[in-house]
């Protein structure tokens, strides 16, 4: 355990799929402070591609946010030690000769069917599930990767580089792959290796991305140039974190890993409990979780759910259709309006694409015969109640696919901030909610970067003790004479 006595600046880049932010914390063994330096939206980039208006990520202009971002962190702090990336997963950009080959893809983006057909037509689901352990997600890179191959584009390219790892790569010129972003690709083994049998069977690469490195590794120095652009010195070291967003925010989940579930929301739910094995045993693939890499070698036993992409879309519609939104006083109306006569199932596939949410989720109920919301106030009650249905729902079945005695569940992202979607959860579990922190991704970014530069202690307990001592959570206890039901029309058990 290193007991370093020594307080240091470090920058946490924590890219959502929504919007960015540039964080600077200091650091030291009794100390946690965190606070935004910049914010940045984010969001799919409609571009034509001569059929169809194809969804992509503006990467360059999301660098240009980070560079700011960094540079306005610099003169915050003249003794700047350290940044830390980490992003959403799955997405990457296709390299030749270290140049970008075009804008990367958005997951949500309509070209993953045909790569679905192809990686099953290869093989078997089953089979896939006990190689890489990965719920099915239509986007995940695997899918990515073989509509890539079918389009004729993967043959251009000569390296892949997750989201996290550009950004390095772009600060760094080093290219590596962090491993647990690397997990959710589905093509990483259960050894911990990439799959190189799994690529000969698909027909993909091998080597296609490079080697992997651990949470808390250098990446490099910043380029020279890099430096001098953003007025920082050259000594700054950039270091591997989590990079996957999930597994930073759960670094800084407060918990009892033997008696507690989390839920990180955001744009999506991740809801799960954290192992030291994986679980993938028939039971669990059939229940879609996934077995995901997290800091220290640790399992993110978790399942997928919509989150509060399906508010924040709703409220874009309302938006575009001329409405003027207060998002506060528009929750206190939701939280006295009528919940809704059925909840409904947030992951069906219509709701994964960006558009009118409003009316996907009034067709969802009109085509099962049931009333639908009427107006905003209701609409965001059905959301959230049916969020926090299947938060409770997802927790319940990890707790009996793991074997862990659920007995607190914590919420951290940004669903701490709504409070009604913690008291509903409460309700619907039977059980308390811990929630907060609101930013644990950028704090769990910032944690593993003070081990790798021994500023606080190595374990994993001890960054968590911090967190807790440092962001006290808000405590939701389940109100009795709430309805637990979980009923869900038309969604699959």
């Amino acid at each position: 355990m290193s007991s370093a006595t020594r307080t240091r600046k470090l920058a946490a880049v924590d890219l959502g799929a929504t919007s960015g932010r540039v964080m600077l914390a200091e650091v030291g063994p009794d100390r946690l402070q965190i606070r935004e330096v910049t914010r940045f939206a984010n969001g799919p980039l409609p571009i034509w591609d001569g059929s169809r208006s194809a969804l992509h990520w503006d990467v360059p202009g999301l660098f240009s946010h980070i560079r700011d971002g960094l540079a306005a962190a610099g003169r915050d702090a003249d003794d700047l030690a350290g940044i830390g990336v980490d992003s959403w997963a799955v997405d990457y950009g296709l390299l030749r000769d270290g140049r970008l080959l075009g804008l990367p893809y958005h997951y949500r983006d309509q070209r993953n069917n045909g790569g679905v057909s192809a990686v099953h037509s290869a093989i078997d689901p089953a089979d896939l599930y006990a190689r890489n352990g990965l719920q099915f997600l239509p986007f995940n890179t695997v899918y990515q990767l073989m509509a890539e191959k079918q389009a004729g584009t993967l043959e251009l390219a000569d390296q892949a580089l997750l989201i996290p790892d550009l950004i390095g790569y772009w600060l760094t010129g080093e290219t590596a792959t962090e491993r647990t972003n690397a997990s959710t690709t589905g093509l990483l083994g259960a050894d911990g290796r990439w799959d190189d049998e799994l690529h000969r069977i698909l027909g993909l690469p091998t080597g296609l991305f490079p080697g992997l490195v651990e949470p808390g590794s250098q990446l490099g120095r910043l380029l020279p140039d890099v430096a001098s652009g953003l007025g920082l010195s050259p000594s700054v070291s950039v270091n591997a974190v989590a990079s996957h967003d999930t597994a930073s925010a759960v670094v800084a989940v407060p918990m009892q890993p033997e008696s507690s579930a989390y839920i990180s929301c955001g744009t999506w739910g991740l809801v799960g409990i954290e192992l030291t094995s994986r679980v993938t045993d028939p039971a669990a693939r059939v229940a879609n979780f996934t077995n995901e890499v997290g800091a220290d070698g640790r399992i993110r036993f978790l399942r997928n759910v919509m989150g509060l992409w399906l508010l924040s879309e709703s409220v874009r519609q309302w938006e575009r259709s001329g409405a003027s939104i207060d998002l506060p006083e528009l929750l206190e109306q939701a939280a006295t309006a009528q919940p809704p006569v059925e909840l409904f199932d947030t992951d069906d596939p219509e709701f994964l694409s960006p558009g009118d949410m409003p009316d996907r989720i009034t067709r969802w109920y009109a085509a099962r015969g049931l009333p639908a919301p009427a107006g905003p106030a209701q609409m965001v009650r059905a959301i959230l109640e049916s969020l926090a249905g299947a938060f409770a729902r997802r927790v319940q079945e990890a707790a009996a696919l793991s074997g862990i005695a659920v007995e607190t569940v914590h919420l951290v992202g940004g669903g701490a901030r709504n409070g009604l979607l913690c008291q509903l959860t409460a309700d619907r579990l039977g059980m308390p909610v811990l929630a907060g922190p609101v930013e644990a991704t950028a704090i769990g970014n910032v944690l593993i970067n003070a081990r790798a530069q021994h500023l606080i202690a190595d374990d994993l307990e001890s960054a968590r003790a911090m967190v807790a001592a440092t962001f006290p959570p808000a405590r939701y206890e389940p109100r009795t004479t709430a309805s637990h039901r979980n009923d869900f029309v038309g969604v699959s058990r």
